[in-house]
C-alpha cells in the first residue's frame, strides 16, 4: 500500500503514514462492529441454552440490538463519584478498550495480510496483552470504593496467576514453530501425518491447546473466573462506579480480548487461516474466511462454559493457575524440548 501512494506522488515518509493509518482503521472499525455482533450472539447463545428467545425486537431478528445499548448508555449522564480520582477513573476504560484493539496489530489474517509482521509478534500479544489488567486495577483504584478496589486486588492476582502458565505453554509453541513470529507459526502447522493443519493434532500440544483454551477464559475474566465482576460478592466489581460511555469502553474491551483470544486459539493450534485440511482445493477459500469460522467456533465454546459452568471459588482458581497449570505447563516445556532434541537437532546422535 506504501508503493501505491508513493506512485500518486506522496514521499516515503507520507505514503507510510497514510497507508498505516488505513490499515489500522481496516483492523479497528471491523473489530468495533464485530463487537457488536459478537455480544448478540453471545446473548442469543445463553437463550438458547437456557430455552428463551434473547434479543429478538430491535431490527430483524433483534440484530440493532447492541447499536440501541450503545445509544441508550451514550446519552446518559457520566456521573464521577465526588471522592474518586477523576482522571485516572476516566483513564482506566480508556486504558483497556485501547489494549484490547492494540493487539490485533500483529494477528495475521492471511500471508502478507497483517498491519505489523514483526519477527516477535508473540512477545508483543504477551505484552499487550498482560497491560489490559491496568484498566480494570485502576478503576477499582480510582473509584475508593471497597467494592471495586476488592475486584481490582482479585484482577492482579488472577492476571499474574494465569500469565505464568500461557508464558509456559507459548514456549511451547514457540519450540516447535522455531519462530515468535504469528505467520511463520501458521505456516508451521501444516501438514500434520500428511493431510491435518494445526498444532492441536501433535499429541504433544494437544494438552497445551486446552490449557490455552482454560487461560484464556480467565486472563478475559470470563465465567467460570469472572471474579472480579462476581455480582453476588462485588455488586458490579471494578465498575460499580461506572455509568455511561465509561461503563461500555468497558464492555467493548472485554469483548475485544475475548474475540482476540478466540483468535490466538486459532492462530497458535489450530491453523489460523489455514484450512484444517491440507487439501489442495481448500486452498481457494480466502484464509480470512478459516480464520474466522474458528473464531466464532471458539467464541461459542466461551459462550458455551458461560452459560453451563457455574463460577469458581477463588482458592478453586488459585489452585488451577498454581498447582495444576503451572507444573503441567513446565512439565510439557522439557517434553517438548527434549523431544525436539532427540528428533529434529540430532541429540540422539
Amino acid at each position: 500500500m506504501t508503493a501505491f501512494f508513493q506512485e500518486l506522488g506522496l514521499p516515503f515518509e507520507g505514503a507510510w503514514l497514510l497507508s498505516t493509518i488505513i490499515g489500522i482503521l481496516l483492523i479497528a472499525l471491523p473489530v468495533m462492529l464485530a463487537v457488536a455482533m459478537i455480544i448478540y450472539a453471545d446473548r442469543k447463545i445463553w437463550a438458547a441454552m437456557a430455552l428463551r428467545r434473547g434479543p429478538n425486537v430491535v431490527g430483524p431478528f433483534g440484530l440493532l440490538q447492541s447499536f440501541a445499548d450503545g445509544l441508550k448508555v451514550f446519552l446518559q449522564e457520566t456521573i464521577v463519584p465526588s471522592a474518586a480520582n477523576k482522571t485516572l477513573f476516566l483513564i482506566a476504560p480508556i486504558i483497556t478498550f485501547t489494549v484490547a484493539l492494540m493487539a490485533w496489530a500483529v494477528v495475521p489474517f492471511q500471508v502478507g495480510v497483517v498491519l505489523a509482521d514483526i519477527n516477535v509478534g508473540l512477545l508483543y500479544i504477551l505484552a499487550i496483552s498482560s497491560l489490559g489488567v491496568y484498566g480494570v486495577v485502576l478503576s477499582g483504584w480510582a473509584s475508593n470504593s471497597k467494592y471495586p478496589f476488592y475486584s481490582a486486588i482479585r484482577a492482579s492476582a488472577q492476571m499474574i496467576s494465569y500469565e505464568v502458565s500461557i508464558g509456559f505453554i507459548l514456549i511451547c509453541v514457540v519450540l516447535w514453530a522455531g519462530s515468535f513470529n504469528l505467520t511463520a507459526i501458521v505456516e508451521s502447522q501444516k501438514g500434520y501425518y500428511g493431510f491435518l493443519n494445526g498444532n492441536g493434532f501433535n499429541p504433544l500440544l494437544f494438552p497445551m491447546a486446552i490449557m490455552f483454551l482454560i487461560s484464556a477464559m480467565a486472563e478475559t475474566a470470563r465465567a467460570p473466573f469472572d471474579l472480579t465482576e462476581a455480582e453476588s460478592e462485588l455488586v458490579a466489581g471494578y465498575q460499580t462506579e461506572y455509568s455511561s460511555m465509561a461503563f461500555a469502553l468497558f464492555w467493548l474491551g472485554e469483548y475485544a480480548n475475548v474475540i482476540l483470544m478466540c483468535a490466538l486459539n486459532a492462530v497458535l493450534f489450530w491453523g489460523g487461516y489455514l484450512p484444517p485440511f491440507d487439501w489442495a482445493p481448500l486452498y481457494y477459500v480466502p484464509g480470512i474466511l478459516w480464520l474466522f469460522a474458528k473464531i466464532l467456533f471458539f467464541f461459542f465454546v466461551f459462550s458455551w462454559v458461560k452459560a453451563t459452568v457455574p463460577r469458581y471459588r477463588y482458592d478453586q482458581l488459585m489452585r488451577l493457575g498454581w498447582k495444576i497449570f503451572l507444573p503441567t505447563s513446565l512439565l510439557f516445556v522439557f517434553l517438548v524440548s527434549g523431544f525436539l532434541m532427540l528428533t529434529r537437532y540430532g541429540g540422539a546422535q
